[in-house]
């Protein structure tokens, strides 16, 4: 799943010159945490309601007043991300960089914004629990074969992979985490362990210890 299939295309900017106060007012309205700051449609900068709050907080060791313009807080330079960015680069970035946010810029162009909630989104889709399905969780040995083995026990049993997600474990081995349409998982699951798969999920399955 690439950026420009999660991202906002629908942006709400700002000048440079906006007073904090008005900038906070706009995330209100909008219901919104960031607003890219543009200057002669350039991307100068990114202000975020966290910002707002420190910046004329009490707390804070020289607080700004409400008026103050927006370019005396904002944070630049700006990270971005691509349109065709995969959406696990951008989810490591915003990680590495502890940030909720990306604008998104393709030929110096502002085209869109992608958030930690987008890519939550992101994630859920990726899993098929939109679908009408039940989870199925199996350890599997991280060699050639053995996902094609399972997904063939799967098919001869008529029964349709909607998501797989994978990850690495100790011991050399994989864990897999489908989403598969229907409502018999436990039968199915059953089937699976004496097929000689180790099923994680659903629990309280003979292979299950």
């Amino acid at each position: 799943m690439l950026i420009r299939e999660v991202m906002n295309p629908n942006i709400i900017t700002i000048t440079p010159v906006i007073k904090l106060i008005d900038a906070y007012r706009i995330m209100q309205g909008k219901n919104i945490r960031h607003l890219p700051v543009m200057d002669n449609e350039k991307l100068v900068g990114i202000v975020t309601d966290r910002d707002l709050r420190l910046a004329t907080s009490k707390l804070a060791e020289h607080p700004f007043d409400p008026d103050t313009e927006v370019k005396k807080v904002m944070s630049y330079p700006v990270q971005a991300s691509h349109p065709s960015d995969p959406i696990e680069v951008a989810a490591q970035l915003m990680r590495e960089l502890k940030i909720g946010c990306l604008p998104v810029v393709e030929d110096s162009k502002l085209v869109g914004m992608v958030t930690n909630t987008d890519l939550l989104d992101a994630l859920l889709l990726l899993t098929g629990i939109h679908q009408p399905s039940s989870r199925l969780d199996v350890r599997l040995l991280d060699r050639s074969g053995e996902l094609a083995r399972l997904s063939t026990l799967l098919a001869e049993k008529k029964i349709n992979i909607h998501s797989i997600l994978t990850y690495p474990e100790r011991e050399n081995k994989i864990r897999l985490v489908l989403r598969i349409g229907t409502i018999e998982i436990r039968s199915i699951a059953e089937a699976i362990c004496k097929a000689g798969f180790e099923v994680i999920w659903p629990p309280h399955i003979a292979c299950v210890k």
